[in-house]
């Protein structure tokens, strides 16, 4: 199985606002840099989706370590709140719908198909290639404005 290493993170303009978000990949020497935008979203948007468009280009199953800052994506995983959303019919623990349900839910979908350890890092902090994600999701913002 190969390993994957995923670094990724979301970024908005005002939240909801225009949006970005930025991954890169790496396998060995390689790295690839990825990254997207959408006009009107929130950050938990854009940092779900650079999950998810990071998994998707993944040909085969892979192990993974991903990289995030964002402990809304991470902790889903780490503490299991994902599993207790489904048990619970995607509802959260104050008995309210999951919102961006059906991102998690294909985000559940790719980790199924892949072995996914999330790791949580600082954000904007000493990390090249956390600092690098964010860069190319601002650059996303910046490109979809113009």
């Amino acid at each position: 199985m190969d390993e994957i290493t995923i670094y990724t993170d979301g970024a908005c303009s005002g939240n909801p606002g225009p949006g970005g978000w930025g991954a890169i990949l790496i396998k060995g020497e390689n790295k690839k840099e990825i990254s997207g935008s959408q006009k009107n979203t929130t950050n938990n948007i854009m940092e779900l989706t650079s999950v998810i468009e990071s998994l998707k280009l993944l040909k085969r199953p892979c192990k993974v370590n991903l990289y995030s800052d964002s402990a809304y994506v991470v902790n889903a995983f780490l503490q299991n709140w994902i599993n207790d959303w489904i048990k619970n019919g995607w509802r959260n623990s104050s008995k309210q719908d999951v919102k961006n349900k059906e991102l998690w839910q294909e985000l559940f979908f790719l980790t199924k198909k892949h072995n996914v350890i999330f790791h949580k890092v600082k954000g904007h902090s000493d990390n090249e290639f956390n600092n690098r994600c964010d860069e190319l999701a601002r650059k996303a913002i910046k490109d979809l404005k113009n």
